[in-house]
């Protein structure tokens, strides 16, 4: 598995984002649906990585800067076929690396609160990430938790 940065307009990443956003939207409140489009991950400030073996797309990440010490873990997604394989966890160490190189102090993320992300939540936990009250401008919800990592 390869982990490395690449545009989100690549058709085959541009099609796994738009299922990852419509799973995000259809298990969130309204105005609250923490998946990114194609244009916002390209946006200054954000960065986008991709695993893929042998060129097949397995699964992406993105980290949006904050501010100089803080960063947040944006568009997690694993393609289906991919899950079970350690690919979130391998997206996930990098991003964390990255941060870590970047001087950032603290990683943060909102994912969902329904039984459809358990799966991400037990990912983050088993990073250390603990739950946090709302950042960067969000607000509690009862379809999102925020978790954040001190590094």
């Amino acid at each position: 598995m390869e982990i490395g940065e690449e545009d989100p307009a690549v058709a085959d990443v541009a099609a796994l984002l738009a299922l990852h956003r419509n799973d995000a939207h259809r298990h969130s409140s309204p105005g609250s649906g923490p998946a990114l489009d194609v244009d916002a991950l390209r946006a200054p400030g954000i960065s986008f990585w991709t695993a893929r073996d042998g060129g097949r797309l397995l699964g992406c990440g993105a980290m949006r800067e904050i501010d100089a010490g803080h960063g947040e873990i944006k568009s997690m997604h694993v393609d289906r076929a991919s899950r079970g394989r350690g690919v979130g966890a391998a997206i996930l160490a990098h991003i964390l690396e990255t941060a870590r190189s970047r001087g950032y102090r603290r990683v943060s993320l909102q994912t969902g609160a329904d039984a459809t992300f358990a799966a991400a939540r037990a990912l983050y936990a088993r990073f250390g990430f603990l739950p946090c009250p709302p950042f960067g401008g969000d607000r509690e919800d009862r379809h999102s938790i925020f978790l954040s990592l001190d590094l």
